[in-house]
């Protein structure tokens, strides 16, 4: 009897045991400690959203809740589909903050599950088949410099009155920029460069414009730059080339207005 109970109680123990190692093995999910949320009263299409310094929160103003989906998952938004109509069309303001410092992709989870909570958005990713740029490293290399120093929480890439100026840029950060770039092409950029570090450099190009816009109207300056196929080739030391490829569009099941504060 002393042995089935002694036997009885290992197993208990052994149960709970096993029980506790996979809840502590568990990942925590990353949520922001406290976010608000309300909607911009800005009449302008002006705003604004980064990280904070520190990497201890999010600010966003005056932004659409499609550009926050496509910012914050890396996809351009005529590859977000479905919804209603006030998701390009309503603007928000976020403050979302953390006790700690997080990197980058720990904030963009936040912000994902912020979107997920606050929002209930809900959706699935279907992949199609379609036409692609394949972002490559042309001959002779890359002419991009890396940059290995510690995370800065800015945004990657600015405008300035030379053109693009890139600091700290991950491929997959440069492959959505590009793709937001070509949006009279319908062709998304896929990072085929193999490319794993964060580089700096300076893009200056003449921007796509659209059907019923002259580049007259634009300054001598910038009229006079070379397209943005050149000038990735030129100044990067890599090239876009038109081919087949998956395509990844998001699929918007579900969402809401967001919740009360």
């Amino acid at each position: 009897m002393i042995n089935r109970r002694s036997c009885l109680v290992a197993a208990i123990v052994g149960v709970m045991f096993t029980s506790f190692a996979h809840t502590q093995n568990k990942p925590t999910r990353l949520t922001f400690d406290v976010a608000t949320i309300r909607p911009s009263k800005q009449a302008d299409r002006n705003g604004g959203i980064k990280a904070l310094p520190g990497g201890n929160g999010y600010t966003a103003q005056n932004i659409p809740v499609k550009l926050m989906i496509s910012l914050m998952y890396k996809v351009p938004m005529r590859q977000i589909t479905g919804g209603p109509d006030w998701l390009a069309g309503d603007r928000y303001n976020v403050e979302a903050k953390t006790d700690g410092s997080y990197n980058i992709d720990d904030l963009h989870t936040m912000y994902q599950n912020l979107l997920a909570d606050r929002f209930n958005l809900k959706f699935h990713i279907e992949t199609k088949e379609g036409p692609v740029y394949a972002l490559m490293i042309d001959t002779p290399g890359s002419k991009m410099k890396v940059n290995d120093s510690p995370q800065d929480y800015n945004i990657p890439m600015t405008f300035s009155p030379e053109g693009i100026v890139g600091a700290r840029v991950p491929m997959s950060y440069l492959a959505w920029f590009l793709g937001q770039q070509l949006q009279n092409t319908n062709r998304p950029v896929i990072d085929l460069t193999g490319l794993n570090k964060n580089y700096d450099f300076t893009l200056s190009y003449l921007p796509e414009l659209p059907p019923d816009v002259s580049k007259d109207n634009l300054p001598p300056e910038v009229r006079d730059r070379p397209s943005i196929f050149d000038a990735v080739k030129q100044q990067l030391g890599l090239k876009l080339v038109a081919q087949k490829g998956p395509v990844d569009y998001y699929v918007i099941d579900h969402i809401d207005r967001p919740s009360d504060n």
